[in-house]
Order: C-alpha cells, then sequence, then structure tokens
C-alpha cells in the first residue's frame, strides 16, 4: 500500500490562439439581386379588371373634360380676338394630328409585334407538321420582312442561292434560322451585355434608395425595346411596356427572376464581391438577372425558335457584360459557347 499524497500528472492545456481558433462562420446572405426582383414583381403584377375598368373611365372623362375645355377657350377666343382664336384653332389642330399620327405609330407597333407572333407560330407548325409548302410561306414571310435590313442582305442571298437545293421542311427553316438570325442575334447579345453592365454599375455605385429599382425598370424596358427593334418588331412605348409585362410576368410565373442553375456562377461571384462590399454582390446579381430578362425576351420576339443555333446562355452573356467591371472577364471559351 502506498503511502503519503498520490500525484497525478496532467497534460498541459493547448495554447489557444489566433491560429488554432476555430473559423468565425459567415452568416452574411448571399446577395438576391432585390433591386431587378421588386422591378419584376411591380412590373409583372397583376391588374384587376376593376382596375382596368376606372383607369379607362378616367381617362375618357379627362380628355373629354379637356376637349371641352378646349373648344370654349377657342370658341371664346375666335369671339373676343379673332386672331389669337385662328391661331389657338391651328395649334389645337396640329396637336390633334400629332396624337393621332402617335397613336398610328403605337398601332404599327402593335402590328409588327403580333407579325413575329404569327411567323414564329407559323415555323413551329411547319417544323411540327413537315409541311414543305408552309416552311416556304414561313421563309418567304421572313424575307419580305428583312427585305430592307441591310444586315440581313448577305443571309438573304444565301437564301436565294441555296434554297432551290433544299427539299426538306427543317432543311428550309434550319437554312433560314442560320443564314438570317445569326447576325440579329449576335446584335440581341450585345444589347443584354451593355443593359447588364448598366445594371450592375447602377446598383453598385448608386446607394441611393430605390435608384436602382428605377434603373433596373427603365434599362430593361429600353433592352426589350431594342431587342424587338431587332428582330423587326419596331415596338413603340406602350408595345414596349406590353412587351415588358409579357416578358417579367412569364418569368415570375416560371420563378425564373430567382437566383437559379445558370446562376451559380455568377452568385458565387456576388458573394466573394460582397466580402469587399454588400452593393458590388447586389450588382454582380442584378446584371445577371437582366441577362435573363433579355434571354427571355430574345425567345419572345425571335421569329424563328432555337434549333440549329444555340440559345445565349446567362452565365457566358454575364461573363462577357462584367468583364473589368468587377476585376473579372470572360474567357475565350465562353465566347466561343455562345
Amino acid at each position: 500500500m502506498v503511502k503519503g499524497p498520490v500525484l497525478i500528472e496532467r497534460e498541459a492545456p493547448a495554447e489557444v490562439g489566433p491560429d488554432t481558433a476555430p473559423p468565425v462562420p459567415d452568416l452574411a446572405p448571399l446577395p438576391e439581386g432585390r433591386a431587378m426582383q421588386t422591378m419584376a414583381a411591380l412590373a409583372a403584377r397583376p391588374r384587376s379588371r376593376l382596375g382596368r375598368f376606372f383607369w379607362a373611365t378616367a381617362t375618357a372623362l379627362v380628355g373629354f373634360m379637356a376637349s371641352v375645355a378646349t373648344w370654349r377657350f377657342v370658341e371664346n377666343l375666335l369671339t373676343s380676338h379673332p386672331l389669337l382664336g385662328w391661331i389657338a384653332a391651328a395649334l389645337t389642330g396640329l396637336f390633334v394630328l400629332a396624337a393621332l399620327l402617335v397613336g398610328l405609330r403605337e398601332w404599327s407597333g402593335y402590328a409588327r409585334l403580333a407579325r413575329l407572333d404569327r411567323v414564329h407560330k407559323a415555323a413551329l407548325a411547319a417544323a411540327g407538321s413537315g409541311d414543305m409548302t408552309a416552311a416556304g410561306r414561313v421563309v418567304d414571310g421572313l424575307l419580305g420582312l428583312y427585305a430592307a435590313r441591310e444586315d440581313t442582305a448577305w443571309g438573304r442571298a444565301r437564301i436565294a442561292e441555296r434554297r432551290g437545293d433544299v427539299f426538306d421542311a427543317d432543311a428550309l427553316l434550319h437554312l433560314a434560322e442560320t443564314e438570317l438570325m445569326t447576325p440579329l442575334d449576335k446584335a440581341a447579345r450585345t444589347e443584354i451585355e451593355g443593359a447588364a453592365r448598366q445594371v450592375a454599375t447602377v446598383t453598385a455605385f448608386v446607394p441611393l434608395a430605390l435608384a436602382d429599382v428605377a434603373a433596373a425598370l427603365t434599362m430593361n424596358l429600353r433592352m426589350i425595346r431594342r431587342i424587338a427593334e431587332i428582330y423587326g418588331g419596331r415596338a413603340g412605348t406602350l408595345g414596349s411596356w406590353r412587351l415588358l409585362r409579357t416578358v417579367l410576368t412569364h418569368l415570375v410565373a416560371t420563378g425564373a427572376v430567382a437566383v437559379g442553375d445558370d446562376l451559380i456562377h455568377s452568385v458565387a461571384g456576388g458573394g466573394l464581391l460582397s466580402k469587399l462590399s454588400r452593393r458590388f454582390g447586389e450588382g454582380v446579381v442584378n446584371g445577371a438577372l437582366t441577362a435573363r430578362v433579355g434571354v427571355a425576351a430574345i425567345e419572345v420576339c425571335r421569329p424563328l425558335p432555337f434549333a440549329v443555333l444555340q440559345k445565349p446562355r446567362v452565365t457566358n452573356l454575364v461573363s462577357r457584360a462584367l468583364a473589368g467591371l468587377f476585376g473579372s472577364g470572360g474567357s475565350d471559351a465562353d465566347e466561343r459557347k455562345t
């Protein structure tokens, strides 16, 4: 038996320091592109029948009151001061003429957009049925649509040269897509990249409240209008708003105005930039969502569905659009893919 105290040796505690401390968990959420999501929610918000009825009647009432007031003003001026009255009558007539011309332009814009939609549906039907006659009518419609376009002159000449050697509906539609849509798709991608760059820049460098939402709405509206013009739509002011609502309603309904698989690369970049600045991260994601809206606008406005040519990819568009803006750029491989 051991007498006396028993000594039990204990291991020395590990020395705790900054190098051995566990890492601090990153609780900051990834940027979500709030400006674009807010813009999409506002623009794609469904309008009730009661609201449309209210605004229609309010517009009619205000227009009627303004017309009566203008008539009485001109009539009284003709009675008291005939010369000034005739000047007022002439100015009123010019205003009415300008209003009619604006209305005619808007109607023409709607007609052009409807024509693109008809060609698109006819192309789908011809491709599904394999009808060579229907495919020929689609190609004839495209040639008439782009007859005055210099950027499609080479493609139209190529179609005229090779059309006699094609005896299959799909091959004829593929020929038309390759020769006519290639320069138009390139111009549309350029517009998307420019809009994505502008939205990202405004989001990153303008800290004013709601300024990024207003900028995103304005730039996306202009981008969609330019894409429609590239494919032959020539949308007016009301037509542009209709296109914007159509595109964003589709994206909101399908849940595409959110971070998805095609935005993983962009969100990763935005997450890295958000370590330095939250606004930079939001800028990257807002630019990516703008590119997604642009791709949807191409699908809406393009008269031929994508069959031979590859549909633009959001990640590649964003990588080129933001090249050098936040210290990252697109690769040559990305450029070849699109």
